[in-house]
Parts: C-alpha cells; sequence; structure tokens
C-alpha cells in the first residue's frame, strides 16, 4: 500500500466519511493539533521514564487517538465515554502528585530538568490543542469533552514538570517578574 495517494496535492484532505474540506479548515486544525499532543507524548515516552508514568502516558495516547478519530469524523462520538474516565483518572493523578510537591508561591517558568521541560513543552501544546478544539466546538456539533479533557490534560503535565523537578532533585524555577 503506498504512502502517497496524491489526493490531498490540491490543499483538501478527506474526513471519514468521505467529505473534502480544506487542509485549513477547523476540523482539520482541531485533530492535527490532538495529533500533535500526542506526537510529543511519544517523544516524551523515550526519555526513562518510572514504569506507572509511563503507563499513564500511553493510557492518555490512547484517549488522544480515540478523540482525533471522532474530531477527523463528523458527528462521532465514540470517544466521549473514554475522555469522560480519563478526565476522572488525570484528576486523581493530579491530586496524588501535586500533594507530594512543595506548595507554589510563585509563578514558574518553564523548565528545571529536560523532563519538566519537556513536560511544559506538552503542556503549551496541549494548551493550543484545546483551543482549536474549543473553537471547532463554537462552531460544529462536538462533545464538550473533548475540550475538558484537553484543559484537564495541560493541568496535568504542568503537576508533572513540576513532579519531574522534584524527583530529579532539580527546582522549579521562580518567575521574578520585573527586575529593574
Amino acid at each position: 500500500m503506498p504512502i502517497y495517494t496524491r489526493t490531498g496535492d490540491d490543499g483538501y484532505t478527506g474526513l471519514f466519511g468521505n467529505q473534502r474540506v480544506s487542509k485549513t479548515h477547523l476540523r482539520v486544525e482541531a485533530y492535527g493539533s490532538v495529533d500533535e499532543v500526542n506526537a510529543y507524548l511519544g517523544l516524551l515516552r523515550c526519555e526513562s521514564l518510572p514504569e506507572a508514568r509511563d503507563r499513564e502516558l500511553q493510557q492518555i495516547q490512547e484517549t488522544l487517538f480515540s478523540i482525533g478519530a471522532d474530531l477527523a469524523t463528523p458527528g462521532a462520538t465514540s470517544s466521549v465515554e473514554q475522555a469522560r474516565a480519563g478526565i476522572t483518572s488525570m484528576e486523581k493523578w493530579i491530586d496524588r502528585d501535586n500533594g507530594a510537591l512543595p506548595e507554589l508561591r510563585s509563578f514558574i517558568l518553564p523548565g528545571g530538568h529536560r523532563q519538566a521541560g519537556l513536560f511544559h513543552v506538552l503542556r503549551t501544546v496541549a494548551r493550543r490543542s484545546e483551543r482549536r478544539v474549543w473553537a471547532l466546538i463554537e462552531r460544529e456539533d462536538v462533545p464538550v469533552e473533548l475540550g475538558t479533557y484537553l484543559n484537564r490534560l495541560s493541568d496535568l503535565l504542568f503537576v508533572w514538570a513540576r513532579y519531574a523537578n522534584h524527583e530529579h532533585g532539580v527546582a522549579d524555577v521562580p518567575w521574578v517578574g520585573n527586575r529593574s
């Protein structure tokens, strides 16, 4: 089976269901941004991570793949239950891991340990993806749970960035504001 089909060479792509839309269509932007988050998660999973964290990240990747498929299929809702369950899981993970961290007393800058930096990059990409999905939700019949899932994911990634610093004995980088 060839990798290239040439069907997208005119600036259009096919959604599931054979509808053709511009590659700049909001739906394509939404599922493409979800795919980007998933790709960065795959990159992060190439790092040496605790086995439990890797399993949690794989669970997130599987949910994101399902969400992306629904976003590529007008009217699809098959990922909603998976997204709801994922929201519940992520809230538990946030509470578990945030409880082990020192209290935040200032804003922090992305950085510290390499894994924390990767989590911060992922957080920003997840936020952008969330914005794309909410823009689509505003215009088309897309389940709000998909936007909520991405919102909770970015919260989790922030906590996990801090947790990665904590695990590796690296302090979060505080934002000190205007020094002049």
